[in-house]
């Protein structure tokens, strides 16, 4: 049943990503492409492409994200395979993508956090993408199993916590950290609570 469930996710993802980089590659080529428009060319039905974006704007603000987005794969294919030092660059490295984009996930996240009519399309919206979480999946993939499913998807959606525009928020505005000591923040925080985990 887990692994049914996982592979539900897993899913979920692709769909999600498929439509992400077909509006990526429309916006690339120069066009403002509906929802509908994109979910054409991501050969997905477009009930499915207004169930993960029910607004032509949340879509191409996420898309034009997309476009820069940091290869995490590539970059975690060049460590080795300590955790804690996967998760360091990792984190550094989200977290600069996110400062050096901070009004574009800003608005991207005012975006997300609107009210949509889950009657429109039959079921409500995946709201955002979940990418952190395959990133944290990715940094955890060496010693994976030598952790119990429960602490192995704790410790993800912990990590995830570190990483994403809503850790700038708190660590800006409410901690009132310049960009530098709240990219060192996350970091401390990645690093602690995996070495945490890890000692449980």
């Amino acid at each position: 049943m887990k692994e049914l469930d996982q592979g539900r996710v897993n899913q979920k993802r692709r769909t999600r990503s498929t439509i992400l980089r077909a509006a990526a590659q429309l916006l690339s080529a120069g066009k403002t492409p509906t929802v509908a428009e994109v979910a054409d060319a991501a050969v997905v039905s477009r009930a499915t492409a207004y169930r993960y974006f029910p607004r032509q704007d949340l879509l191409l603000a996420e898309a034009a994200l997309d476009l820069v987005v940091p290869d995490i794969t590539a970059l975690l294919a060049t460590q080795g395979n300590d955790p804690v030092e996967r998760i360091d660059r990792v984190v550094e490295t989200v977290m600069r993508y996110v400062l050096a984009h901070e009004t574009a996930f800003r608005a991207l996240l005012r975006l997300s956090l609107e009210p949509v009519d889950a009657a429109a399309n039959g079921s409500p919206p995946q709201r955002r993408g979940a990418r952190r979480l395959r990133w944290a999946e990715q940094v955890l993939q060496p010693i994976a199993d030598q952790l119990d499913t429960t602490t192995y998807r704790r410790l993800v959606a912990a990590l995830a916590l570190c990483m994403g525009i809503e850790t700038i928020v708190v660590l800006r505005d409410i901690a009132e950290l310049d960009p530098d000591a709240a990219c060192d923040t996350a970091r401390w925080a990645a690093r602690h609570l995996l070495t945490s985990a890890l000692t449980e």
